[in-house]
Order: structure tokens, then sequence, then C-alpha cells
């Protein structure tokens, strides 16, 4: 495996979640289809959540997957926050270059996007 791979073509996989706030591009979920929830949770109350979850993973009380099965509002909770393999330019850029930058197993800071606040941990 060839980091310096001159195309920049290799791919990562990761796992993430996500939690939506006021301020997402798309304020419903599968937890929340009304987005009722969404709508009323400020991004300082979502980033808050995150850290209290990230806390919770890092000391080994919960399993990442689990967290993500539970709180996140991405579909991929189904498959415990998977997001499978993916290359350049296929996430949103503060998403891709957080996960870019993880070795395997690390797991991110709050990311923050259009979409929401994330923690992400590359799985490969």
């Amino acid at each position: 495996m060839s980091s310096t791979n001159k195309n920049n073509t290799e791919k990562v996989r990761a796992s993430h979640i996500l939690i939506k706030h006021s301020g997402s591009r798309r304020k419903a979920s599968w937890k929340d289809p009304e987005g009722t929830i969404i709508s009323n949770t400020s991004k300082q109350t979502a980033v808050e959540q995150l850290k209290a979850l990230k806390e919770d993973i890092v000391s080994g009380k919960i399993k990442f997957e689990d967290v993500a099965t539970r709180y996140s509002d991405c579909s991929s909770a189904k498959r415990g926050g998977d997001l499978g393999p993916f290359g350049r330019g296929q996430m949103q850029q503060p998403f891709e270059e957080a996960t870019y930058a993880l070795k395997v197993g690390e797991i991110s800071d709050i990311v923050d996007t259009d979409s929401g606040v994330h923690i992400i941990v590359r799985t490969a």
C-alpha cells in the first residue's frame, strides 16, 4: 500500500457519527423524519452531545458502532456508521481532509460540514 501514489487515488474507509442541527443542509434524518428535533437543536448543543459521546467511546464505556447505530443522523447508522471505501472528491472537503489525516483506528475531533457535526474513525 503506497501512500505516495502520484494519482492520489488511494481510497480510505471510515465510519462516522453525524449529529444534525438547525444549521444543517437537510433538517431530517432516519430517526427524525419531520426534522422537529433537528430544527430545534443548536449547533453548540450538537457539538456538546458529540463531545460527550466521543468521551464515552474513548474511555471504552461504549463502542463506536453502538453509538453510531443509536445516535447518528446518517443512514449509515444501520451499518454502525460505516461509509465504506471512498476516494478524494467524494465527500465534503472538511470531512475528506479529516479522514485522510487520521491513522487507521484513530478518531477525529469534531468535524463541521454542511450536513452537521461529525466524529470520524478511519477504518482502512
